[in-house]
Formats: structure tokens, C-alpha cells, sequence
């Protein structure tokens, strides 16, 4: 089997699995407002990320710089967490671009 099929196949069940599971533990520990601030500071990060390390392959360097941000803030969350975020803010992210575009 073609390993990229297999890796283009079970990055997003992953996901979907982390999100389902990570998703209501973080809403069951934090308020709204928490939820909103973090929220709000991982899209300034990302955003920073994207500026700072454009294109393909920065990715490592981009989560860094996110982290580091975000722990600069007093946000501490786990990797897991913080990828599902991520994912969310460069998914708004790249949809915001495409209309300007």
C-alpha cells in the first residue's frame, strides 16, 4: 500500500479522535471566557508563526514559536491541546486568505 495514501488517511482520523476526546475535557476544566482568551492568543500566534516562518516545511519552528508565545502568556496546555488549536487557527487562517485572494 502506498504510504502516502495510508499517512493522507490516518492524520485526519487522528484528528478526529483528538478532537473528540481532547475537545470536552478542555471545556469541562476551563470557562467560556478561558476558553476565548486562549483561543484568541494561539489565532496571534499562529498568525505571527505564519509571518515569521513563511513557507513549506517551517512547521516545527512555527509550533516552537507558538509555544514558546503562548507559555510567554502563562497559557499552559499539553501538546495535544495546543494541536488541536493550531489546527483550528490555520484552518480559519487559510480560509480568511483564500478571500482575500
Amino acid at each position: 500500500m502506498n504510504i502516502d495514501i495510508i499517512v493522507k488517511v490516518l492524520i485526519p482520523i487522528l484528528g478526529a479522535i483528538l478532537t473528540y476526546l481532547i475537545v470536552p475535557f478542555v471545556k469541562s476544566k476551563t470557562t467560556k471566557q478561558q476558553r476565548d482568551n486562549i483561543y484568541f492568543w494561539v489565532q496571534v500566534a499562529v498568525g505571527a508563526a505564519e509571518q515569521i516562518y513563511a513557507g513549506k516545511g517551517q512547521g516545527k519552528l512555527k509550533k516552537e514559536y507558538v509555544i514558546t508565545f503562548l507559555q510567554s502568556k502563562g497559557i499552559n496546555i499539553t501538546i495535544q491541546e495546543l494541536d488541536v488549536l493550531v489546527e483550528a487557527a490555520v484552518k480559519e487562517l487559510n480560509l480568511v486568505q483564500r478571500k482575500i485572494e
